[in-house]
């Protein structure tokens, strides 16, 4: 068997930022400034790291970006008002609320209630039918970028039978949404299984890509994967460990034992995660772009 693949997603995003810098600097030609607000409501820290990232990444390529941090006892009618008032700015192409969001505010009133055009997460309804369709407006940043790591490394999932584990609307149901299109790096025959799911380990056997989005650490072993198979973990999981952080990042799968079966695997850390901001920038560019009425190529 020739030597596995690590799909590190560093050249990828890279190659995408690229592409990205390009973009921003053409509709800047243009008079357009690519703008993203992002909300974030408590003081959950994951989900601070992941904005400030967010804001990093938009920095890097120009595109304006604004935090907006709400304390953690704000209520639903706030955050609805706040939402009204980034709709009708015009200078403001992307808006994203941070999720999870406390106990007090219904997440599906709060994706409804923004504008679909800057619905960078593509959650909203509208831009999920247009997803099922084939026509995406945008596409959601974490299956997209699972899509873009394929690409890259030339591995097409083309008449590929590609097995994805969980059903979340973030990353599960969108992926194989994407999957099952008449497109190119689609056409693929998709199954989904989740927590529900009987002998989960003889559909996974039988996958030539594994997509792992269950929130399970090391859930996926080396009897459950296909000699060759193309796994794609998508989790971040943080255990116990004996370190200076005293805990340790891992993905759904036992990447040291799933390894040496398979011909490619994204590592964690460094996998499909930073996949999910250079994707999250490329929405915001594409709304950009389409509320200015500007076609990109």
């Amino acid at each position: 068997m020739n030597e596995t693949l690590i799909l590190k997603s560093r050249p990828v995003v890279e190659s995408l930022n690229d592409k990205h810098k390009a973009l921003v600097g053409h509709l800047k030609s243009k008079n357009i400034n690519p703008s993203l607000t992002v909300v974030i409501v408590g003081d959950d820290p994951a989900s601070h790291v992941y904005v400030r990232r967010k804001g990093q990444a938009c920095e890097k390529l120009g595109i304006v970006s604004d935090t907006i941090a709400l304390p953690a006892d704000t209520p639903e009618s706030a955050l609805l008002d706040l939402i009204t008032k980034l709709n009708s700015d015009k200078s403001i192409h992307g808006i994203l609320v941070q999720s999870p969001m406390p106990k007090q505010i219904n997440e599906d009133h709060i994706i409804l209630a923004i504008d679909p055009k800057k619905d960078v997460d593509c959650f909203h309804p509208h831009n999920v039918g247009l997803l099922v369709s084939g026509n995406p407006y945008m596409q959601p940043c974490t299956p997209a970028g699972i899509v873009e790591i394929l690409k890259y490394y030339k591995i097409s999932p083309e008449g590929k039978h590609v097995v994805v584990m969980g059903r979340s609307n973030i990353v599960g149901k969108p992926m194989a949404n994407l999957l099952v299109q008449k497109k190119q790096f689609a056409n693929a025959t998709v199954t989904v299984v989740h927590s529900r799911t009987n002998a989960i380990g003889e559909y996974t056997k039988q996958a030539d890509i594994l997509i792992a989005a269950i929130g399970q650490p090391h859930f996926v072993t080396n009897n459950m994967v296909k000699e060759g198979a193309v796994v794609i973990d998508v989790g971040m999981n943080r255990i116990d460990a004996d370190n200076e952080k005293g805990y340790a990042l891992v993905g759904d799968v036992k990447y040291d034992e799933v390894f040496e079966k398979v011909s490619a695997i994204t590592p964690v850390p460094g996998g499909v995660g930073p996949m999910t901001i250079a994707m999250l920038m490329e929405n915001t560019i594409t709304a950009a772009a389409q509320q200015g009425g500007i076609t990109l190529d």
